[in-house]
């Protein structure tokens, strides 16, 4: 019986490991490929132009034509299409003989009543436009909100931003009501609070109602990874809860979030560390800093280049790195900026590559390189 069950462990954690493959997209002599965590190839450079996974699919170009590749690097849809988008919720949207379509990993048609302007599906659901106003449909292609609303932005933590005339509110990925449109502003959603302006005030939602953060003019989304978030008041910045206290008081030139119990914060031109009480934790003498990965480390700069030090200000990886810019020119959210799943994307003498907790490169350096990508999602 023991046999039998260390085999079928054995089999699971087989499978398991298989359905977490993450691949990044790296160019090398100016082509397009993919390599797992070990830095070696999982799919060789041979593309014109390739964008990241997401889930099991990534849309790759052969011979100026766009189509989408497996984790195998096999044409899962041959490229035929102009132009195409990411897959997100089972389908992604395709540009052949000037139209706009959803199609599904099949190469399957999504017939939907959309005939104008053509979204990207979030969470589930896609924007759907008549004239000025906005809905929503759903995957099956059927309207699930019938375009009433002026605008929808993108769907963060399965909720978005709606607004109805000059105010906005909160709704879900079901086309319900979460948050009414009361608000000249509102943050995205989290777990751990949602913020709201209300004429000049800004303050707190909490159970419907909304409670002024005194001496707030402007307030910062929360995030998952604490119970507070920044906020202004008189040019200097600090942070609140949900209930709208300020348990760190304003005394900061700059900050960033929390995260691993600890934030960023400048005074003057350096950077330093404070946990969720406010007290310094890491000196402030650093050029810049960024947030803390879950593994406990953070990079920091001095001069021109990043290292990355623990949770006690110890430097564990020297100051030899780049980490700011992706392959397309977009800058990063701070979370990228560090450790994710183990490893952190940097960039030395002009090239980019991945580091180990140890500081350790991880396979070679690339022309260019993206953020691993799990492709089981």
């Amino acid at each position: 019986m023991k046999t039998i069950f260390t085999f079928a462990l054995i089999l699971l954690l087989g499978i398991t490991a298989v359905s977490a493959q993450e691949l990044a997209l790296v160019r090398d002599n100016d082509l397009f490929g993919y390599i797992n965590k070990s830095g070696e190839y999982a799919i060789q450079p041979q593309f014109e132009k390739a964008d990241s996974f997401s889930g099991n699919h990534a849309a790759a170009m052969k011979d100026g034509k766009w189509g989408f590749i497996n984790t195998s690097g096999e044409w899962a849809i041959q490229p035929q299409y102009d132009r195409v988008k990411a897959f997100n919720s089972g389908y992604a949207l395709v540009f052949e003989n000037d139209q706009w379509k959803y199609i599904n990993s099949k190469n399957e048609t999504l017939s939907t009543p959309v005939s104008d302007k053509y979204y990207d599906f979030d969470n589930g659901v896609a924007i759907l436009r008549s004239g000025d106003k906005i809905g929503l449909i759903n995957t099956s292609g059927k309207t699930i909100l019938e375009p009433k609303y002026d605008e929808i932005k993108g769907f963060n933590n399965g909720h978005a931003k709606f607004k109805s005339g000059e105010n906005w509110g909160l709704l879900n990925n079901k086309g319900e009501v979460i948050v009414p449109a009361e608000y000249l502003e509102v943050g995205d959603f989290s777990k751990n609070g949602i913020w709201a302006r209300k004429g000049e005030s800004f303050g707190v939602i909490n159970n419907g109602t909304f409670t002024l953060v005194e001496g707030a003019d402007k307030i910062f989304d929360f995030t998952n990874d604490s119970p507070l978030t920044y906020a202004r008041s008189n040019k200097k910045m600090g942070y609140i809860n949900a209930k709208g206290e300020w348990i760190i008081q304003p005394s900061y030139d700059k900050v960033r979030a929390f995260n691993a119990g600890l934030a960023p914060v400048n005074e003057g031109k350096e950077w330093g560390f404070i946990n969720e009480k406010g007290e310094k934790v890491i000196d402030t003498k650093y050029r810049d800093a960024e947030i803390f990965s879950d593994n406990g480390l953070a990079p920091v700069k001095e001069k021109k280049l990043w290292g990355f030090v623990d949770k006690t200000g110890k430097l564990v990886i020297p100051m030899e790195y780049d980490i700011s810019v992706g392959m397309f020119g977009f800058l990063q959210s701070g979370s990228d900026k560090g450790f994710q799943n183990g490893l952190a994307r940097v960039k030395k003498n002009k090239e980019w590559g991945f580091i180990n907790e140890s500081g350790q490169v991880v396979g070679k350096w690339h022309q260019n390189a993206e953020a691993f990508v799990d492709t089981s999602k």
